[in-house]
C-alpha cells in the first residue's frame, strides 16, 4: 500500500511539473509568433544552390518556378551529384538556353566524405554571389517572392536566415502527421530564432553568406557525418545577433512528403541522428521540451485511471485540457504566422501520437549504426 501511494505521488509530481514546463514552452512560442517584425530591405545578388542526384523530374518542375521569381539578379547552380538518369543532358540544355542556370558536375566522391556536404561545398564555391540561398530539388517556392523575402533579411549584421519548409497536402493520415511534425519542429527552431536562441535551420529553406562559409572552412569538420549540412552548421555558428527568422507565405518553400511510414521513419532517423552533436545547452532545452511532452501523456493517462474515484482526477484532467488548449493556440498562431495554416481539429490526436512517434524514432536512432543521404 505504501509503495502504491509513493508511486502515485511520484507520478503526480512528475506529471504536474511536465505540464507546467510544456505550458511555459507554449506560452513562449505564442509570444514569439504573435510579435510584429519589421521586414528587411537588402537586395544583393543571390546564388541558389541545389544538390541533385537522379532528380530529373523534380528539376523539370523546379527550375521553371525559380525562373519566375520576381528578383532582379540571381543564378541557379545545380550540383549534378553522380546522377544516373537524364539530369546531365537536361541541365546541359538549360545552361545553353538560360544564362541564369549553371551546372556543377560530380563524377566521383572522395573517400570518407559525405556526398551531400561535398556537393554543397562545390556548389557554394562555384557561386558568383555572396548571398547563398539553399533548397532541394523536391521543393517548390510558394510564391514568386521567395528569393526577395529571404534575401531582404541577409543584411550586413545577419549571417543566417532560417525559413520554414512545410510539406504539401496529400490524402491520408500519414500526410497529416508529417505536416504536424514539421510544424512542431518549425515552432521550435523558428520560434527560438525569433526569441534570439537559434539552434538549427533546414536546408530546404536557408540562406547564409558565402564569405562566412569559406571563412569557417565550410563542412570540413563535418564531412564524415551523414546529415547536418543545415542544422549542425547553423547550430555551431548561429547566435541571437547574426540569425534572422523569416515567416509568411512568401517565405515558404513546400517540400514533397514521404508516402510510406518506412521511408518517413528512415528520413527522420537521418535527421535525428545528428541531434546528439548539437551544443549541450540546445540538447538540454530540446530534450526538456520532448521529455515533458511525452511525460504529459505517459504520466497523465495512468494517473487519470489511478485517481478515477478521487478529486485528484479533476486536477489532472484540467491540467491536460489546459495543456492541449495551449498547444492548439500555439499551432494555430504559429502556422498562421508562418504562412501555412494547420487545421486545429486533429491536434488532440496528433498530440498523443507525437509522443509515441518520438519514443519510437528515438529507439530506432539509437539502434541504427549508420545512415546515409544517397548512394
Amino acid at each position: 500500500m505504501f509503495f502504491k501511494r509513493f508511486l502515485l505521488l511520484v507520478f503526480t509530481i512528475a506529471f504536474f511539473i511536465a505540464v507546467a514546463i510544456q505550458i511555459a514552452f507554449f506560452a513562449a512560442f505564442l509570444i514569439a509568433f504573435t510579435r510584429k517584425k519589421e521586414k528587411g530591405n537588402a537586395s544583393e545578388p543571390v546564388s541558389i544552390v541545389i544538390c541533385a542526384h537522379d532528380e530529373i523530374d523534380n528539376l523539370r518542375e523546379l527550375i521553371p518556378l525559380l525562373m519566375e521569381q520576381d528578383y532582379p539578379d540571381f543564378e541557379i547552380i545545380i550540383v549534378n551529384d553522380r546522377s544516373n538518369d537524364e539530369t546531365f543532358d537536361y541541365l546541359l540544355q538549360e545552361t545553353r538556353v538560360n544564362s541564369r542556370v549553371r551546372m556543377v558536375k560530380i563524377d566521383n566522391l572522395p573517400a570518407h566524405v559525405n556526398g551531400k556536404k561535398y556537393a554543397l561545398t562545390l556548389g557554394i564555391k562555384a557561386a558568383k554571389y555572396e548571398t547563398i540561398l539553399l533548397t532541394d530539388a523536391d521543393c517548390r517556392p510558394a510564391t514568386n517572392q521567395w528569393i526577395r523575402t529571404l534575401a531582404a533579411e541577409l543584411t550586413t549584421s545577419a549571417t543566417f536566415v532560417v525559413g520554414y519548409s512545410p510539406y504539401t497536402v496529400n490524402p491520408g493520415f500519414l500526410n497529416r502527421f508529417i505536416r504536424f511534425e514539421a510544424l512542431v519542429t518549425a515552432i521550435q527552431y523558428v520560434g527560438l530564432a525569433i526569441l534570439k536562441k537559434p539552434y538549427m535551420g533546414v536546408g530546404r529553406n536557408l540562406a547564409y553568406r558565402k564569405s562566412f562559409f569559406l571563412e569557417k572552412k565550410g563542412f570540413n569538420h563535418l564531412l564524415h557525418i551523414t546529415g547536418g549540412d543545415d542544422d549542425l552548421f547553423v547550430n555551431q555558428y548561429a547566435t541571437g545577433l547574426n540569425t534572422v527568422a523569416v515567416s509568411g507565405t512568401d517565405a515558404l518553400v513546400y517540400s514533397i512528403p514521404k508516402t510510406t511510414l518506412k521511408s518517413y521513419l528512415r528520413q527522420k532517423v537521418r535527421h535525428l541522428s545528428v541531434g546528439k552533436l548539437y551544443h549541450f545547452k540546445d540538447r538540454l532545452l530540446l530534450g526538456l521540451f520532448v521529455i515533458t511532452w511525452i511525460a504529459s501523456w505517459f504520466a497523465g493517462l495512468p494517473l487519470l485511471v489511478a485517481s478515477l474515484y478521487s478529486t485528484l482526477v479533476y486536477y489532472i484532467l484540467g491540467a491536460l485540457v489546459l495543456r492541449i488548449i495551449m498547444l492548439i493556440l500555439t499551432t494555430h498562431y504559429a502556422s498562421k504566422n508562418l504562412g501555412d495554416k494547420f487545421e486545429a481539429w486533429p491536434v488532440v490526436v496528433l498530440d498523443f501520437l507525437y509522443s509515441i512517434y518520438y519514443i519510437s524514432t528515438g529507439v530506432i536512432t539509437l539502434l541504427t549504426k549508420k545512415v546515409q543521404w544517397r548512394n
